[in-house]
């Protein structure tokens, strides 16, 4: 049975670890090798999540099956200082993909959204990742594109998908 759980390891060990072997799968043809490597440093470094959470109060939550850790997610809520709780990553790994655990983790955000009185998930997804079929059938619109410059030179190429809870 999956359960979901506060991330409590400030090394975040599991979900720099989920990380690094989904990346390379999900975005290995959409970026380059170059591209994978600035980006994991830019968001999976352990000064940039604890950033992400002390400064940007981002939550990551894991999805496991005993002690194993099968997926991870992060968000946050108010996100614009509006009733809405952005997504911004959510990832499982490679072996457990298909088996419900990406929905459970996003039915776990959308009640802790409803408790905090928020009223839509919106998350950003690149436009050639095949993830959009999967936010699609769980009810997440394309509510328009973003380009989002990243440093050095790279963007990220978007669609921002959004689901009223």
């Amino acid at each position: 049975m999956i359960q979901i759980e506060n991330n409590q390891d400030l090394q975040f060990t599991d979900i720099r670890g989920i990380a690094k072997e989904v990346w390379p799968i999900a975005y290995g043809a959409i970026l380059s090798e170059a591209q994978l490597n600035y980006m994991m440093e830019m968001m999976y470094s352990v000064p940039s999540l604890h950033e992400q959470v002390m400064e940007k109060k981002h939550r990551f939550i894991l999805a496991k099956e005993g002690e194993t850790v099968l997926g991870f997610a992060s968000f946050e809520f108010n996100y614009g200082k509006k009733p809405k709780t952005k997504i911004h990553k959510i990832y499982i790994l490679t072996t457990e993909q298909g088996k419900g655990i990406g929905k459970q983790l996003i039915d776990f955000i959308a009640n802790e959204a409803k408790k905090r009185h928020q009223k839509e998930l919106l998350l950003n997804v690149n436009k050639n990742n095949k993830a959009i079929r999967f936010y699609e059938s769980i009810g997440f619109t394309i509510s328009f594109e973003e380009v989002i410059s990243i440093g050095n030179g790279y963007v990220m190429d978007d669609y921002v998908m959004e689901k009223s809870i």
